[in-house]
C-alpha cells in the first residue's frame, strides 16, 4: 500500500536490469508512491534485459544511454524533462561494474585499462550525471540525487577488489558536488551504503555468499535487502529529508558500527576445538 510519498514528483532511475536490481525495486516502489519517471540503462541492457517489462508495469519511458557518455546523458535528461513535463525531482545512480572482478584479476595484479573502466562506469559516471544535470538546470529546487555505495569504501573486504576504490570515489563526488549543488540550486546529493545485496553485479564479487552471511551475523538488525533499500531511497527522494545532503548514509542493519557480534564470535569460537583455544588463549 502506498502513502503518496512521491505524489506529483518526477524522476530518472538509472540501472534497473532485472527484478534482482535495487533500481528495479526503487522503480516499483516509486510508482506505488505516486511518482512518474523514466528508466535508463545501456542500449544492450535495454535490448536484452527485462527493463521493458518494468517500463510497462510502471508506465515509464525507457531511454537507452551509456552513463559514461556525456551526450547520452544530456539526451536522457532532456528527453525525461520533455516526457515528464518539467524538471525532475529525483535521480538514482545505481550503476557499477568491474572488469577486473569479472576477469578474476586480483587487486595486486590489476589490469589498469580495466581499472580505468571500473572507475569511469562505477564512479565518474556519477560526476558526469551531476554535471550534466547542473549545466542543464534539470533538477528542481530541493530535488534529490542518490548514488548507491558500499562500506568497502571505508574498510577492506576480501574479494571486493577495485570496486572499493570506485565506491570511495563515488562517495567523494557526492560530497564535493553536493556542496556546490546545495549552495547554488538547493539540490541534495547523497550516497547510500547498502548491505551486500544479491544483484546481478553483486553476484560477481568473489565470496559474496560468505560476505552476505558474515554481515548478517554481524548486524544487530540483519542485512537490509533490495526492497528495504528501495524504501530508504524513497524517503531520501521525499520532502521529509529536505535538509540531508553531502552524506554517506549507512543502510546495513548496523553492520558498519559493529566490531564483533555475539553470533559472529560464537561461530568464530566453533572453528577451534576447546583444547586449542585453551592452549593459545
Amino acid at each position: 500500500m502506498g502513502f503518496d510519498l512521491l505524489k506529483g514528483k518526477r524522476g530518472i532511475i538509472f540501472g534497473a536490469l532485472n527484478d534482482m536490481s535495487i533500481a528495479w525495486k526503487v522503480a516499483e516502489r516509486a510508482y506505488e508512491e505516486g511518482a512518474r519517471f523514466t528508466l535508463s540503462n545501456t542500449p544492450v541492457a535495454c535490448r536484452m534485459g527485462e527493463v521493458v517489462e518494468l517500463g510497462k508495469k510502471c508506465e515509464a519511458e525507457i531511454i537507452p544511454a551509456d552513463a559514461t557518455n556525456v551526450a547520452d546523458l544530456e539526451n536522457v535528461f532532456q528527453k525525461s524533462m520533455d516526457v515528464l513535463g518539467g524538471k525532475v525531482d529525483f535521480v538514482l545512480h545505481s550503476i557499477g561494474m568491474s572488469l577486473n572482478v569479472r576477469k578474476k584479476r586480483v587487486y595486486h595484479d590489476l589490469d589498469y585499462n580495466y581499472l580505468t573502466k571500473t572507475l569511469d562506469i562505477s564512479a565518474i559516471s556519477f560526476h558526469k550525471m551531476l554535471q550534466v544535470a547542473f549545466k542543464m538546470d534539470a533538477v528542481s529546487e530541493w530535488g534529490s540525487v542518490l548514488g548507491l555505495s558500499y562500506v568497502a569504501a571505508q574498510r577492506t573486504f576480501y574479494g571486493y577488489n577495485d570496486m572499493a576504490d570506485a565506491k570511495a570515489l563515488l562517495e567523494s563526488i557526492g560530497r564535493s558536488f553536493g556542496y556546490i549543488y546545495g549552495r547554488e540550486r538547493k539540490v541534495r546529493v547523497n550516497t547510500i551504503s547498502q548491505s551486500p545485496t544479491v544483484t546481478t553485479a553483486g553476484s560477481g564479487v568473489k565470496g559474496i555468499d560468505g560476505l552476505i552471511d558474515f554481515s548478517d551475523r554481524m548486524s544487530p538488525l540483519g542485512n537490509a535487502d533490495a526492497a528495504d533499500c528501495a524504501d530508504y531511497c524513497l524517503t531520501m527522494f521525499s520532502d521529509l529529508t529536505r535538509k540531508v545532503t553531502m552524506q554517506n548514509l549507512f543502510h546495513d542493519g548496523g553492520f558498519s558500527n559493529v566490531g564483533m557480534s555475539l553470533r559472529a564470535m560464537t561461530q568464530y569460537n566453533k572453528s577451534f576445538d576447546t583444547d586449542d583455544i585453551e592452549t593459545k588463549y
